[in-house]
């Protein structure tokens, strides 16, 4: 991917909503994991994506590195009007995505986080968050710490096509096992759960006796949502790779969510 490097006023956003948190922080703007569902192409927008095709295409090849966020974040985290609350990083763009090996801005990031005490949830689908693993025991020691890892499907071919430049499922498990004793709370993300991909029983067993191998703290399954940028693409790229599965999934999909009755079908399977 070609990367650009920017300059940002503010590291953390503010976001409304049903989350458990209420700040995010986003290293990177762009994702080159490139996968297929991902939700955040919206993001990228107002990013003129050059020659070519515009849209998704600029969102996975073009990654715009916020190369002053450590000084950006430092003066948000001294305020006297921070409160030192949770703030989720990689919730849009993936903090440890290939760039991050070249950059390494997530060490200046935990560094001013320890210096703080300040609580943080990490989301990603990357092993090179071990690499950090040194600087998150520390974090933990002093506040709260939660390393989610998000996995969809153990089939390894599928994951290819599915999550190209993402680590493959089986490295995101060394991930939850690494950090089991770091005193870090840590999380599997079971989603996006892809229907007649990812949703059948031999995958999701194979998930959670890992999940429960790996004794993880909790499981957080969340089902694909369809709408505006994402679903163009998804549609696009099932008519390349899985045509049988556009009608099924036009079925399914009439709205941005998942049919109800099939919903109720699957986290039923799920929580029984």
């Amino acid at each position: 991917g070609m990367f650009e490097e920017i300059r940002v006023k503010g590291a953390l956003n503010r976001i409304r909503g049903q989350m458990p948190y209420r700040w995010d922080l986003n290293i990177y703007r762009g994702c080159e994991h490139g996968c297929q569902y991902c939700y955040a192409m919206y993001s990228h927008r107002y990013i003129k994506a050059g020659k070519g095709n515009p849209g998704d295409s600029a969102f996975f090849n073009r990654v715009c590195v916020k190369t002053n966020i450590a000084e950006a974040l430092e003066k948000q985290l001294k305020a006297r009007t921070w409160k030192k609350e949770v703030i989720n990083i990689g919730g849009v763009c993936d903090s440890y995505q290939p760039a991050e090996a070249k950059y390494g801005l997530m060490r200046k990031v935990l560094e001013l986080m320890i210096e703080y005490k300040n609580p943080v949830i990490i989301s990603t689908k990357s092993d090179l968050i071990l690499r950090d693993y040194d600087l998150l025991a520390e974090l933990a020691g002093l506040t709260y710490v939660n390393i989610a890892v998000t996995v969809t499907t153990m089939d390894e071919k599928l994951r290819e096509v599915l999550e190209p430049s993402a680590s493959p499922s089986e490295k995101r498990f060394s991930v939850l096992r690494a950090f089991k004793d770091s005193g870090a709370v840590t999380g599997l993300h079971l989603m996006p759960i892809l229907p007649f991909l990812t949703d059948n029983p031999r995958n999701l067993e194979a998930i959670f006796s890992l999940a429960a191998e790996s004794e993880v703290d909790y499981i957080l399954p969340g089902t694909l949502y369809l709408r505006g940028e994402t679903r163009e693409h998804f549609f696009k790229f099932l008519s390349l790779q899985f045509p049988e599965l556009l009608e099924p999934y036009r079925n399914l999909y009439r709205k941005g969510g998942l049919d109800k009755t099939y919903k109720a079908g699957i986290y039923g399977n799920i929580t029984s």
